[in-house]
């Protein structure tokens, strides 16, 4: 059998439009028309949808989503200032800090601030004062809202301010620290906080973290009290509440080293 022509010469009349086009210019279409390639239409893709199979199954040992705990921020030496003259204020030196006005801040410090200058009257805050820091001194159920008493003067807010009970969950290890809201302390000695809100929490750069859990607590359970920020200030830091409130002669750096800036519950 011979061959089939080339078709050098040939004409053919298209499929589609009816018109006579050079043999060889033709092309076969999707639907099997033969047409000229200046008329050739592809076919529209929806008419093919690629099939579609089930959604994939959740990952094998995924975990959930979780919002980060906030941490405290070292800072640098000697971050701490009581500024010179009467005063109810600590200078933090805390760059970029995100902390806001009302914030609650808890500090930690490795030495204190200031001196005893000779007419008695104190100039001085001690690790224990800057931390704020004591011991519970007596049982509490986790109902107890009336009071909490404490086995050192705590330098706090006579007004209303937070404290935080360190606990251990005796069965996982882990921290069951308990965050208190207390409405008022007496003055002397300073040891009594009533008008006590149970399991609550407090902001730290803007967000309140969900509320602790309110528990029983045993006589001898270390406490801590946070400090609130009255204001922001010019040299990349904030002021916090300092409960003495006594008359400074000249202006204290302190703190020591390794000095941290954080949420109350930053233990744990």
């Amino acid at each position: 059998m011979s061959n089939f022509s080339k078709g050098k010469y040939a004409q053919f009349i298209s499929d589609q439009s009816g018109m006579a086009f050079p043999y060889k210019e033709m092309v076969t279409q999707w639907d099997g028309l033969r047409v000229h390639v200046s008329e050739f239409d592809p076919k529209q893709p929806q008419l093919e949808p690629k099939p579609h199979g089930a959604d994939a199954q959740g990952l094998p040992q995924a975990r959930p989503a979780r919002t980060e705990p906030p941490t405290a921020d070292l800072l640098t030496s000697n971050p701490f200032n009581l500024p010179s003259g009467l005063t109810s204020k600590i200078v933090v030196n805390h760059p970029n800090s995100g902390i806001q006005v009302n914030d609650q801040v808890r500090l930690t410090a490795t030495a204190g601030i200031g001196t005893i200058d000779t007419t008695l009257i104190s100039t001085a805050i001690t690790v224990q004062g800057l931390e704020l820091s004591t011991t519970l001194a007596a049982d509490i159920t986790a109902s107890d809202t009336t009071l909490i008493t404490v086995d050192a003067l705590a330098q706090t807010d006579t007004t209303g301010g937070f404290l935080i009970i360190e606990k251990i969950n005796s069965t996982t290890g882990l921290f069951d620290n308990e965050i208190i809201q207390y409405t008022s302390r007496d003055v002397l000695p300073g040891k009594t906080f009533s008008g006590l809100t149970r399991g609550t929490n407090v902001p730290f750069r803007g967000i309140t973290p969900a509320n602790t859990t309110a528990s029983s607590h045993s006589a001898g359970a270390k406490i801590y009290f946070s400090r609130k920020v009255l204001s922001l200030n010019s040299t990349n830091g904030y002021n916090l509440f300092n409960g003495n409130g006594s008359t400074v002669f000249g202006s204290y750096d302190g703190g020591g080293e390794n000095c941290t800036s954080g949420p109350l519950n930053d233990i744990g």
